[in-house]
């Protein structure tokens, strides 16, 4: 997208300040100055979202100021002085209390609901799997199992899952992962089974804590508009009060006039110019100004015409733009760069 139609204060087009850093850029500067071992070592414990999106931020801030590089630095010698040793082997500690005074299975449904949980080898597997491989491997598996395994991945790639399973299960899935929170030690052996089949791995299964509406209502962001209706329309078949309420959890177009100036801007340096002629053209009046109010008179003005240019445009393309442009502020988002406010608690 042209600069041009970025920012609207004057002193904002073009780069940005070396010093007003995204916290991911910040993460960046230090694994740099660890070391090849060091960074590597931390990179190990990343998902690969944080790895794609770290890596990325890694090339971005090689030319920083040597003044830069210090900010940063002496930021985080800070932010490390105020942290305390209080919490070391907390885990392990809370888990032996619980274990003692509640038993083995009821301990093990708390502790899901409290702490995180490790994820077995086949699940950390299929965080590097894509889509389509993910979607082979499970078509043919029970619902509830389809289901776990979404609940588990980046809700992007959850959302190309169900273009590679069965359209007749897909409002059933989603309704399972709408409907899931502690999931039983024996519905996760039956996952790791399944697992096992693909990868050979091993792990000892235990109670853990995923899913969700809110889950649900992310895995369906990432959907086509048509698959978002059909999927939505077969759960409120089956309980409209469920489908309403992932409705109500689900960031839509119309929620960007609630996102703060810098995160629209961001957003905006992000996505093509003609694709956002053509969402906007079918936004809300407060949706477009938002958009509009952070560029300049001039491109502001360029932007219109051009948009009026378009003439009519289909309902469906506008749509299609409108998720696209979600899909990208969904990435931004999970990458530090942009904070969403959606109508879920969930989008601050």
């Amino acid at each position: 997208m042209a600069e041009e139609t970025q920012l609207a204060e004057a002193g904002q087009e073009g780069e940005k300040p070396e010093f007003d850093l995204l916290p991911a850029e910040r993460a960046a500067v230090i694994l740099l100055l660890l070391g090849e071992e060091q960074a590597a070592e931390i990179i190990s414990y990343m998902s690969p979202r944080e790895v794609q999106a770290l890596g990325a931020h890694m090339v971005s801030v090689a030319d920083l100021s040597q003044e830069a590089v210090n900010m940063v630095l002496d930021d985080f010698v800070a932010t490390i002085k105020q942290q305390t040793n209080i919490g070391l082997g907390t885990k392990d500690y809370v888990t032996n209390v619980f274990t003692k005074a509640l038993g083995d299975d009821k301990a093990a449904s708390v502790l899901a609901r409290i702490m995180p949980t490790s994820s077995s080898k086949g699940l950390d597997v299929l965080q590097w799997m894509d889509a389509r491989s993910i979607g082979e491997m499970v078509e043919n598996e029970h619902p509830q199992i389809i289901a776990i395994i979404l609940s588990v991945l980046e809700y992007d790639i959850a959302a190309d899952v169900l273009n590679f399973i069965p359209d007749t299960v897909r409002p059933e899935v989603v309704q399972r992962v709408a409907a899931l929170e502690t999931v039983h030690p024996s519905a996760m052996e039956k996952l790791e089974a399944v697992m096992q089949e693909q990868f050979s791995s091993s792990s000892s299964a235990k109670a853990s804590s995923f899913g969700g509406i809110r889950t649900a209502a992310k895995i369906m962001n990432f959907t086509k508009t048509d698959m978002e209706g059909e999927i939505l329309g077969g759960i409120r078949e089956k309980d409209e009060e469920l489908s309403n309420k992932i409705q109500d959890n689900m960031f839509t177009f119309e929620n960007f006039d609630g996102l703060d100036n810098r995160s629209v801007q961001t957003l905006m340096r992000s996505i093509d110019n003609d694709l956002l002629m053509t969402a906007v053209k079918g936004a809300t009046e407060p949706v477009k100004e938002k958009f509009l109010s952070n560029m300049s008179t001039r491109a502001r003005l360029m932007f219109l015409d051009d948009m009026e240019d378009k003439g009519p445009i289909r309902i469906t393309d506008v749509e299609e733009a409108q998720k696209d442009i979600l899909r990208i502020a969904r990435r931004l988002s999970d990458a530090g760069d942009i904070v969403l406010a959606g109508r879920g608690d969930d989008f601050v």
